[in-house]
């Protein structure tokens, strides 16, 4: 057994649920909480702490209660809501031996509110095929009583009756050691490292989401990677309101424990409703490792400085050791921006920990940070690294190594020469569950004279050498790239950029994050660069008129700063861009709804491509619209629909 933990004395354990009987038996650790759930009330927040102790004793008696009802090996789905008996029940299932598929439970009384949620459990169901499932008493009840989860995706009775085929367990009864009253038959001592714990969903932001399946070694190994990255121990504190039941927020679950530290959780409607708290949580806790998607800095910027109705506490910030941003791009702007605003309640740059991670490894797989002596991470591309990379990698053999590819031919890329990523890990995951094709083209690439497997990701980086350090900077997805037709000439822009210069153009009537940008075909010569834009509640309205100052905002922006000429642009309500679970654009469903006429469209200009208005650089005035003739703008409402002749 490896000693490779923060102390020999201490070795790390081959699964994650093994660490809990270590620290419950320490004196040190019995009583030391190890989560903490924080309820946000109308007026003053409540806290409910889980130690140790008592986490390895609700884990033994509800692994006890599932193994009642279930084999070793069979697969599970998780519904239950999150707090600490999620908590509690993924870990259980790690010792029970079982394969956890965990859910975001939708209400079974709302599927037309709720549907791709419904649509996601129809999809979990059908591919994993779970013996059982595991959820709260009450919600066990509603789903029986209702009949609303029937009209899903046109499939009258398919989900209703593969959900009354399942046993239902329910996670009152486990807490109190059994499953409608059984025992497990035989005693099991846990889940090992070959098991599958975990089958997790890719995000879905550029195509179907796939299931992801990982063993409980892989998941171990993960944690203890990103403990050593981050520099986690037993005195860590960590503040997480990020979805408990995928990616990051799960994995942090298992970092935790791994580390002997303590986390304090939150859900993600508590952060949405309000912002401030999850700097309020960082006050509160003294907490050094917090780990936020990157849009979630520009929503505090926007809605954490107003008054919520309670008394604001003063923060203090300069315990953070790790402020971990997740979910690419990162923008050195945006970060900075943020930096400036809080750096008077204590927050230090050298926190700033930008990271990389994807479900097929997994989670984690590198972070640009490196403790508290670099302050300054340089940019590329408005981006900021998201890795250090060593200069020799053949000869240090890195535990998480990663590499530059080129698409097309297979072969590495050169230092500074854009291509795709590859990551070779212990934490890969083992494939796609029922999808062989999908799971030999992503996880088993290989290069030539190199015995190892590596994960194709589908992003696209460049490691880029700034004096004696080699930076990965992970310029976007692959699927993302523009490809577009330049003075005769072929340019590719990744969709972000667009986004971000639309934004630009209004940012006071746009949302932020909420704007889509694609192209309507993949053959440069034929396609339109289509910008999709939210508005923000208060600026929508039937008046066409009213925005076109907002198109045009949005046309010249794009046009400045990325030279990028926009053939259409389409205005709608808050709430209509899709969006994954994890708040990360589909701008593919997006081009999908738009041409197919299912996109609820409030307003859309469309501009002609012929050079003579689209090449002078425009700058709003009527002198200038009349030299540009013939950009033919079509505007439109829910209730009527107008053809404008416009001057742009």
């Amino acid at each position: 057994m490896s000693t490779e933990n923060y102390d020999p004395c201490y070795p790390d354990q081959p699964v994650v649920h093994r660490y809990l009987p270590v620290w419950a038996k320490l004196p040190a650790f019995a009583a030391k909480p190890a989560f903490v759930w924080a309820d946000d009330g109308d007026t003053a927040m409540s806290y409910a702490t889980l130690t140790y102790s008592q986490l390895d004793a609700a884990v033994e008696r509800m692994s006890s209660g599932l193994l009642g009802a279930l084999r070793r090996a069979d697969t599970v789905l998780v519904l239950a809501s999150p707090g600490l008996r999620l908590v509690k029940l993924l870990f259980a299932c790690q010792r029970a031996g079982l394969t956890a598929v965990p859910i975001i439970p939708p209400d079974p009384s709302r599927p037309g509110a709720g549907g791709a949620a419904h649509s996601h459990l129809l999809r979990a169901v059908s591919q994993t095929r779970p013996r059982a499932a595991v959820a709260d008493a009450r919600y066990i009840d509603a789903i029986k009583k209702s009949n609303a989860v029937v009209d899903v995706a046109g499939e009258p009775d398919r989900l209703a009756a593969m959900l009354r085929s399942l046993r239902w367990l329910s996670v009152d009864e486990l807490e109190q050691g059994g499953a409608n009253g059984a025992a497990p038959v035989t005693p099991f001592v846990g889940g090992e490292p070959e098991d599958a714990y975990l089958i997790q969903y890719t995000s879905g932001a550029t195509g179907a989401q796939k299931p992801v399946v990982i063993t409980a070694g892989a998941a171990a190994h993960n944690a203890r990677a990103a403990r050593r990255a981050y520099e986690l121990h037993p005195g860590s504190v960590v503040v997480s309101w990020l979805p408990q039941y995928h990616d990051c927020g799960l994995m942090f679950l298992l970092l935790t424990v791994v580390a002997g530290a303590t986390c304090v959780l939150a859900s993600p409607d508590a952060f949405v409703r309000r912002p401030r708290l999850w700097l309020e949580l960082v006050t509160e806790f003294r907490a050094t490792c917090t780990p936020v998607p990157s849009f979630a800095l520009p929503l505090v910027l926007r809605r954490g400085r107003s008054p919520d109705g309670r008394r604001r506490r003063p923060l203090e910030l300069g315990s953070l050791e790790n402020l971990i941003l997740i979910n690419e791009p990162i923008y050195k702007s945006c970060v900075d921006e943020f930096v400036a605003e809080f750096r008077g309640d204590g927050l230090l740059p050298a926190s700033i920990s930008p990271s990389y991670g994807l479900a097929e490894n997994c989670t984690f797989v590198s972070t640009a940070w490196r403790s508290r002596r670099c302050v300054d991470l340089p940019s590329y591309k408005k981006l900021l690294p998201s890795a250090r990379l060593s200069f020799h990698m053949a000869d240090e053999e890195p535990e998480i190594e990663i590499i530059m590819v080129d698409e097309e031919t297979g072969e590495p890329v050169e230092d500074g020469v854009e291509g795709e990523i590859w990551v070779s890990s212990p934490s890969n995951a083992s494939g796609y569950l029922g999808h062989p094709s999908a799971t030999r083209e992503v996880f088993c690439a290989t290069l030539p004279g190199k015995g190892s497997c590596y994960v194709r990701t589908g992003d696209r980086g460049v490691v880029v050498v700034r004096g004696a350090e080699r930076y990965l900077y992970v310029v976007g997805r692959s699927a993302d790239v523009l490809a577009l037709d330049v003075d005769g000439g072929q340019r590719s822009v990744c969709a972000h950029y667009i986004e971000t210069a639309a934004f630009g153009g209004a940012p006071d009537r746009l949302r932020g994050g909420c704007i889509a940008a694609f192209a309507t075909s993949p053959v440069p010569s034929t396609s339109l660069v289509v910008v999709v834009a939210e508005l923000l509640k208060g600026s929508g309205g039937s008046g066409g008129g009213d925005h076109k100052d907002i198109c045009e905002g949005i046309k010249r922006a794009v046009w400045e700063e990325e030279g990028v000429r926009v053939g259409w642009i389409v205005l709608v309500d808050s709430g209509v861009v899709p969006k994954t679970t994890s708040g990360k654009l589909r701008r593919g469903a997006a081009r999908e709804k738009l041409l197919a006429g299912k996109l609820p469209i409030l307003l859309e200009a469309r501009y002609d491509g012929d050079e003579s208005s689209s090449s002078v650089p425009w700058d709003g005035g009527e002198e200038e619209m009349e030299k540009c003739p013939g950009m033919d703008a079509a505007y439109g409402s829910a209730s009527r629909r107008l053809r404008l002749q416009s001057f742009l």
